[in-house]
C-alpha cells in the first residue's frame, strides 16, 4: 500500500497529466514560464495563493490537490467500473465510408441547386439589362 505523499508539486503534476494538460498550457494560464511550472512541480510545497491559482486552472480545489492520492483514484475506478460488454454492443452499426459517400452526394446535390439558382439569377439580370 502506497503512503500518501506530501509533495504538492508531484500531486500538481499528476493531476495535470490526468487532465491531459501540458506544462506549457498551465504556464500560459498562470502567466508564467513553462520552466516555472516545472520548478513548481519539483517543489515539495507551494504557497497558498499560487496553489489556489493552479487549482483553478486544473479545475479542482486546492484541498483536492493537497489530498490527492493515486491509490484513491484507482479505488474509485475499481469500485465504479463495471464490465457490461456482454450486454452492450460497442461495434459500429453503420459503415463510415457509406456515410461519407452519402454526405458527398448530398453536397453535390446542394452544389448543383446553388449553381442552377446562380444561372437563373444571371439570366434574370441579363433580361433586365436588355430591357433597359
Amino acid at each position: 500500500m502506497e503512503t500518501p505523499t506530501k509533495h504538492i508539486g508531484r500531486k500538481i503534476s499528476r493531476i495535470r497529466e490526468l487532465r491531459n494538460m501540458k506544462q506549457e498550457y498551465l504556464a500560459q494560464e498562470l502567466g508564467i514560464s513553462q520552466q516555472s511550472v516545472s520548478n513548481i512541480e519539483n517543489s515539495e510545497s507551494v504557497d497558498e495563493e499560487r496553489l489556489r491559482q493552479i487549482a483553478e486552472v486544473l479545475g479542482v480545489t486546492s484541498e483536492a490537490i493537497k489530498n490527492f492520492s493515486e491509490e484513491a483514484i484507482f479505488n474509485i475506478i475499481g469500485n465504479t467500473y463495471h464490465d457490461n460488454s456482454s450486454s452492450l454492443n460497442y461495434n459500429c452499426t453503420f459503415n463510415p465510408l457509406d456515410e461519407l459517400l452519402k454526405s458527398h452526394e448530398e453536397n453535390k446535390q446542394l452544389y448543383e441547386r446553388l449553381l442552377q439558382a446562380e444561372r437563373e439569377k444571371a439570366t434574370l439580370y441579363e433580361n433586365l439589362y436588355k430591357s433597359k
